[in-house]
C-alpha cells in the first residue's frame, strides 16, 4: 500500500473515534433532556392548631410525674350520661329538666376522679365548663368549682362555621400558671373537632400539653378508673 493511501486510512479511523466519542459524551446529556422530570412529593397540610412535631405518649408513673410537675390541660368528658335524654327540647342551660344528665354511676365516678386526682398529688388551678348540667355537674363533684365557658361548649361544628372551636383551640395552646394544670370539662365532639383523634369515653381525659404559638399536642389519655397507676409516692 502507498504511503498516500496509508495516511488516509489513519485519518480515516482518527475521525471515526472521534465521532463515536462525542457521542459518548452527548449521550447522557440528551437521554437527561428527554426523561420527564419526576414530581414533587406534595406536602400535607398541618392541621390547625396542632402540633405537627412527633407526639410524645406519656403513660403510668411518667404521665403522673409530668401532671405532678404541672404545665398541662386535662380535658375530661363529662361523666357517665343517661342517653335516654335528650338536648333537643332544652330551652336555657340552666333547665336541667330538658337535658342529657350524669346517672347515679356518673356522679359516682365524677366523685372517684377527683378523690384520685388528690390523692395523685396533682395541682389543679382553674376549672372551665361547657355550660351543660352535665358537665357542670361533673366539674363540681371532681373539683368543688366550676367557671362556665362557652369557648368549652358542645355541640357539633356546622359545615358553614369554620371558626366554631376557635376559642378552645386557644385554650388548649394556653399555658398554665407554672407549677399547675388547668382542668377542662366539656363533650365528646369539640375534643373529636380539634384533636382529630378517637372519640373520648364518657369521663376520661385527654393530657394536653400547651405550646403558645405553636399550638398544642396531645400527649396522653386516662381512662377514668385509670388515676390510680399514676404512681404517687
Amino acid at each position: 500500500m502507498s504511503r498516500a493511501a496509508t495516511g488516509s486510512t489513519r485519518r480515516a479511523a482518527r475521525g471515526l473515534v472521534l465521532g463515536m466519542a462525542a457521542l459518548v459524551l452527548a449521550l447522557p446529556a440528551a437521554l437527561a433532556q428527554a426523561a420527564p422530570a419526576a414530581p414533587a412529593a406534595p406536602i400535607a397540610p398541618a392541621a390547625p392548631g396542632i402540633a405537627t412535631a412527633p407526639p410524645t405518649t406519656l403513660t403510668g408513673q411518667a404521665l403522673g410525674d409530668a401532671l405532678r410537675r404541672g404545665g398541662y390541660v386535662l380535658y375530661f368528658r363529662h361523666g357517665r350520661t343517661d342517653f335516654g335524654q335528650s338536648d333537643e327540647n332544652m330551652t336555657s342551660f340552666d333547665d336541667c329538666t330538658q337535658q342529657r344528665n350524669l346517672t347515679d354511676e356518673g356522679r359516682r365516678q365524677a366523685g372517684a376522679i377527683g378523690a384520685a386526682i388528690r390523692q395523685q398529688r396533682i395541682p389543679v388551678d382553674a376549672v372551665l365548663a361547657s355550660p351543660f348540667c352535665r358537665t357542670r355537674e361533673t366539674a363540681m363533684l371532681a373539683f368543688g368549682k366550676a367557671t362556665v365557658a362557652n369557648e368549652v361548649r358542645g355541640g357539633p361544628a356546622q359545615p358553614d362555621d369554620a371558626h366554631r372551636y376557635d376559642g378552645l383551640r386557644a385554650l388548649l395552646a394556653r399555658r398554665p400558671p407554672p407549677g399547675t394544670n388547668v382542668v377542662i370539662v366539656s363533650h365528646g365532639n369539640p375534643f373529636r373537632a380539634v384533636a382529630e383523634g378517637p372519640y373520648l369515653a364518657e369521663g376520661e381525659a385527654a393530657v394536653i400539653e400547651p405550646r403558645g404559638e405553636a399550638g398544642f399536642r396531645v400527649v396522653g389519655r386516662i381512662p377514668p378508673d385509670a388515676w390510680v397507676s399514676l404512681g404517687a409516692r
